[in-house]
């Protein structure tokens, strides 16, 4: 189980030694002959039935496939835990890394952030807001709540101390790719996804193709 967008098949990219964005941010590289090969496997797990997206198993998102066993095994990150301790408490699991791809191991990374306004008249008290919920203990705090990992290094140990069997999801923290975060993309990125719906009968060349033309619109690229 896999879900339909750049956000799960991208791993895939990762692991084939390729990338939707160059490294500074400032090129599209999707059309790139690792991009290609990662969509073509994925596109050959879809047409042999060893994959399925989620609304092909009528479910919301992979924990919820996973959850209501219509799925044997999903590609999600950690905060799938609290979804299944709320959600499927009964449903036993285990975490495991990805397997390697051509040119190693490959996954993705994601996190929220606090943001304090410009124009704000109080920003000694925000920043020592956020300070405190970026502290390490605070961060472990919503690691237990949520399921989520903690953002600071400082804790990784005690994370991994109190949750080994989530140990995976941090160690792939070392080698994770971390999201196409360049201005004006967020309707180029959406394009993708709805290309990558259609991978299953789809032509991986052109959906990279066509995300590589509307990126370099939108980052300012020849």
């Amino acid at each position: 189980m896999v879900a339909d967008t750049r956000d799960r098949i991208g791993a895939f990219m990762v692991q084939a030694g390729g990338w939707l964005t160059s490294e500074d941010g400032k090129q599209a590289t999707g059309g790139t002959p690792a991009n290609v090969q990662a969509l073509g496997y994925v596109k050959t797990l879809l047409a042999e039935g060893l994959a399925r997206y989620p609304k092909q198993l009528d479910a919301g998102w992979g924990g919820e496939a996973f959850g209501k066993g219509k799925a044997v095994m999903t590609i999600e990150g950690n905060w799938i835990k609290g979804a299944l301790q709320n959600d499927f408490p009964n449903v036993k699991y285990k975490v495991v890394p990805l397997p390697a791809g051509p040119k190693g191991p490959g996954t993705l990374s994601f996190t929220n952030c606090w943001g304090i306004a410009a124009k704000s008249r109080h920003k000694e008290q925000a920043t020592r807001f956020v300070e405190a919920m970026t502290a390490g203990e605070q961060q472990m705090t919503f690691a237990k709540a949520f399921g989520v990992l903690p953002s600071r290094q400082s804790v990784r140990d005690q994370y991994t101390r109190q949750f080994p069997n989530d140990k995976p999801f941090i160690d792939g923290a070392e080698y994770a790719q971390g999201p196409v975060n360049a201005p004006k993309m967020d309707s180029v990125l959406k394009d993708l996804d709805t290309g990558l719906n259609t991978l299953a009968t789809g032509d991986p060349k052109a959906i990279l193709a066509r995300f590589d033309q509307n990126a370099k619109a939108a980052l300012g690229g020849s």
